[in-house]
């Protein structure tokens, strides 16, 4: 049947679309709110992971984050000069830590991000979020 095989697909360009917006909304306002607490998403991205397991290094770090180890190199100037994170050589590579400052940091916009998200997603009950994650999970495994 012709038909139901257009409406699948249309379900499925329709779903990545509304995937797309809402990654977007929760994206734009997890940057002003990244902004308030003076940073940047990427830095924010630093000191959660930092802040989670210290001692990796830039490549992992750069791994983590899904960038090169160039592009990571600039972003932790910057945050080695606000005295968020400190470089430990460790042979041919920087071990990274979070400074007393960057550990505060850590306390205070972490648990203030998660409670955000938690509240953005008790739009959906909480059997409904469980089947959100079970979906994006198989679509996830199912893309590698």
């Amino acid at each position: 049947m012709p038909g139901a095989g257009t409406r699948v697909e249309r379900s499925a360009v329709l779903a990545w679309m509304r995937l797309a917006r809402v990654f977007q909304k929760m994206t734009r306002a997890a940057t002003a709110e990244f902004a308030r607490d003076g940073l940047t998403g990427a830095q924010f991205d630093v000191i959660a992971q930092l802040g989670r397991g210290e001692g990796i290094t830039q490549q992992e770090l750069a791994n983590r984050l899904l960038v090169t180890k160039g592009n990571i190199s600039q972003l932790l100037d910057k945050m080695e000069e606000r005295g968020l994170i400190a470089r430990c050589p460790e042979g041919r590579a920087n071990a990274l830590s979070l400074t007393a400052e960057g550990k505060r940091l850590f306390a205070t916009v972490v648990p203030a991000h998660e409670a955000r998200i938690i509240a953005r997603f008790g739009a959906l009950p909480a059997d409904e979020q469980r089947q959100l994650l079970r979906l994006l999970r198989l679509l996830d495994h199912a893309l590698e």
